[in-house]
């Protein structure tokens, strides 16, 4: 779940895209000062953004009672790692031992990394530019100090690279890491099973795991890598209540 879907680029048709384009021009030429703007963000807030906040509630509620850590991988922009941080403010403000963590190449998808045209073209791939993970780790920061407890910092990690090196060399690095939340957004086989054999011995009943493109034929190698890793775990799955394309799974 990135911030914009993959397959969202191809659905929008007719009048509801000629009124997506209204709206980001109504945006763009909002009358309101910069300050006002930022409070009434709900105004250019579209459906299709405002339930992936939903998900994302919901699922920190199911884990809230659970120790460890809140997991993306395939952070892209961030928006995740952010709305994770605010969740944490509202449900646990004085639970700073929360680490919030984001995987994330920060340069796109590679040609051959076997994914679907359309899923990447609309957003260049996927590279946010080299610039960009430092701006993330301030943006969080500020989102952080806003918080209680702001004054204590450290509770995000960004984790720049190929998953397939960094996810393993994470977990051997801290072996004591729990796994409440793992969020699953990069499509691919062959850093998904890394990613997802990496975590699996720090997973604990209860813990969560959101899976982005599990039922999506643009993307079957996440399907094929979470089969084979969890062929022999006892979990539930279903399917989000709000984004019944996305899938959630839950170890038992």
């Amino acid at each position: 779940m990135s911030d914009e879907a993959p397959v969202e680029a191809t659905t929008a048709q007719g009048e509801a895209l000629t009124s997506r384009t209204r709206l980001r021009e109504m945006m763009q030429a909002s009358p309101l000062a910069p300050d006002e703007l930022m409070f009434n963000l709900g105004l250019y807030v579209r459906s299709s953004l405002l339930v992936k906040f939903l998900v994302l509630h919901d699922v920190y509620r199911r884990i809230q009672a659970l120790p460890g850590a809140l997991i993306e991988f395939g952070t892209w922009r961030g928006q995740n790692l952010v709305l994770l941080e605010n969740l944490r403010a509202i449900h646990e403000p004085f639970n700073k031992q929360r680490q919030i963590i984001g995987f994330d190449t920060f340069t796109g998808y590679p040609e051959e990394a076997g994914m679907a045209a359309k899923s990447t073209e609309t957003h260049g791939g996927y590279d946010t530019g080299g610039a960009y993970p430092d701006y993330l780790g301030e943006l969080l920061q500020v989102h952080e100090a806003m918080n209680a407890f702001g004054h204590i910092r450290g509770a995000h990690r960004l984790i720049a690279g190929d998953v397939v090196e960094t996810a393993p060399k994470f977990f051997a690095d801290h072996p004591e890491t729990l796994v409440a939340f793992a969020f699953f957004d990069m499509g691919p086989y062959e850093p998904t099973i890394a990613a997802l054999k990496a975590i699996r011995p720090h997973l604990m009943p209860g813990s969560v795991i959101l899976f982005d493109e599990l039922t999506w034929a643009g993307a079957p190698g996440e399907a094929i890598a979470f089969k084979e890793v969890f062929k022999d775990v006892r979990y539930s799955i279903e399917k989000c209540q709000f984004y019944p394309s996305k899938s959630l799974v839950t170890l038992l």
